[in-house]
């Protein structure tokens, strides 16, 4: 039911460690009516794209930060219900998010106050006065006056992509009031021509080409994975599999776990669940590092790499406490947090936590990788096509021969300050037997 009090829509707490996050999509526009929980807008963080629900219903009377904008947790977003807008004169929304901004800047350890240039009266004027505490950081850091920036946000308002433009243009920061200084002067001359930051310019595209800017999770991605390079001494091992009494077993539950659970029980469960009782025996594959110190663990939180949306995104939701799962468990949860993956209705915490991280870009025909590691875990685990093949067996007499077998690659991945080559070869070895060996009480 609509009611003519005004109810704020706030950027929302996504998380322990997550302290902002970007508008990627308005759902509904200044007049568009809202119900309760309906979908307002879609947000993205550095860990998570999500959709934020309406936290009432009415007429949407006021957006007030636009698509692309970055603000701190709290920051006011728009308002429903209400008198349209009309008794919330521009100034204030100003100066809410500025007081929002503040805080979420103190509580960051940004540069403090007196660090940062002092709006101009000019510039409180026209409304830009307010920057979010992402474009503060930039303009603190490269020394530029956010009121020297063209605004292109709401109400003149300077944007993270603003900031960014006016720097990638080379443009340099108007100087200070200059100081009277003797005739020694031209020696300070020198100092502006080393930084020369147009290095940052090739943002300019050629001819055939079309240029996009990261989201807020691509540079998520991108961060993580460079950091993990340069954290972990990534080592791969791999191991073949026969699994043909796993695909055997599969086709005998399929009929039974879609007809009385509507769950598919895929290859990646019972990887999965062979993982997570194989990791009991090797701790440090399932450890990490922590200071100086090796830091084990008694659970299993499991981590599955999932695609997004046209490959434009990666994410690794966890099952936590894996090892309580049987068979059908195990496929369930994977199952839910694909979906809720894809459907965007996942928050930091579902992808936190994870002690070990299984990726399986099998699915698509791929026979062999080497996955990077997800920091601070010890080990990542590929999973890859199961492929019929040619295959030396031997009979109960000990004579070879040659059959056709459902053959699987698998790899381990794993941080060789922690793990060792031999370590890793005896995890993948005891692996392999549970899958090959798999019978009636496995699941």
């Amino acid at each position: 039911m609509a009611t003519n009090t005004a109810v704020d829509v706030v950027m929302p707490q996504m998380g322990v460690s997550v302290s902002e996050g970007t508008i990627t999509k308005w759902l509904k526009q200044v007049g568009d009516t809202i119900e309760a929980d309906e979908t307002l807008l879609e947000i993205s963080t550095d860990k998570v794209d999500t959709e934020v629900p309406s936290p009432g219903s009415g007429v949407v009377s006021e957006i007030l930060v636009q698509e692309g904008e970055t603000v701190a947790v709290g920051t006011l977003l728009a308002r429903i219900g209400g008198e349209a807008g009309a008794a919330a004169p521009a100034p204030e929304p100003a100066t809410q998010s500025a007081a929002d901004a503040s805080e979420a800047a103190a509580t960051e350890g940004d540069a403090a106050p007196e660090d940062r240039p002092a709006p101009s009266p000019a510039a409180e004027s026209n409304g830009k006065s307010f920057v979010s505490p992402v474009v503060a950081r930039i303009a603190a850091e490269h020394g530029i006056d956010p009121n020297q920036v063209p605004g292109t946000g709401s109400g003149g308002r300077v944007t993270k992509k603003d900031i960014q433009a006016f720097i990638d243009s080379g443009a340099q920061p108007a100087p200070a009031a200059p100081a009277p200084a003797p005739a020694a002067a031209p020696a300070p001359a020198a100092a502006p021509s080393p930084a020369p930051a147009p290095a940052a310019a090739p943002a300019v595209a050629q001819s055939g080409e079309t240029l996009e800017p990261m989201t807020a999770m691509r540079r998520g991605i991108a961060d993580h994975m460079r950091k993990s390079l340069d954290t972990s001494a990534h080592v791969t091992s791999a191991i073949e599999v026969d699994m043909s009494k796993v695909v055997a077993i599969r086709e005998k539950l399929k009929k039974e776990y879609q007809g009385a659970y509507g769950v598919n029980p895929t290859y990646l469960a019972f990887i999965a669940r062979a993982t997570v009782e194989t990791l009991r025996d090797y701790p440090w594959v399932n450890g990490e590092i922590r200071g100086d110190q090796i830091v084990t663990k008694s659970f299993v939180n499991l981590g599955f790499a999932v695609e997004l949306a046209d490959g434009k995104g990666l994410i690794v939701p966890v099952v936590k406490n894996a090892e309580t799962l049987n068979l059908l468990g195990m496929a369930k949860a994977i199952a839910d947090i694909a979906k809720r993956a894809r459907d965007k209705q996942l928050t930091p915490d579902d992808v936190a936590g994870g002690s070990f991280t299984i990726t399986n870009p099998g699915g698509y025909g791929t026979f062999h990788g080497t996955p990077v590691i997800s920091q601070p875990q010890a080990g990542i685990l590929g999973t890859y096509a199961i492929v019929k093949r040619p295959w030396v067996i031997s009979d109960e007499n000990g004579t070879d021969a040659i059959a056709i077998r459902s053959i699987m690659n698998l790899t381990l991945t794993y941080d060789h300050r922690l793990v060792d080559g031999a370590y890793a070869g005896r995890f993948l070895r005891d692996l392999r037997e549970r899958l090959q060996g798999w019978g009636e009480s496995d699941y």
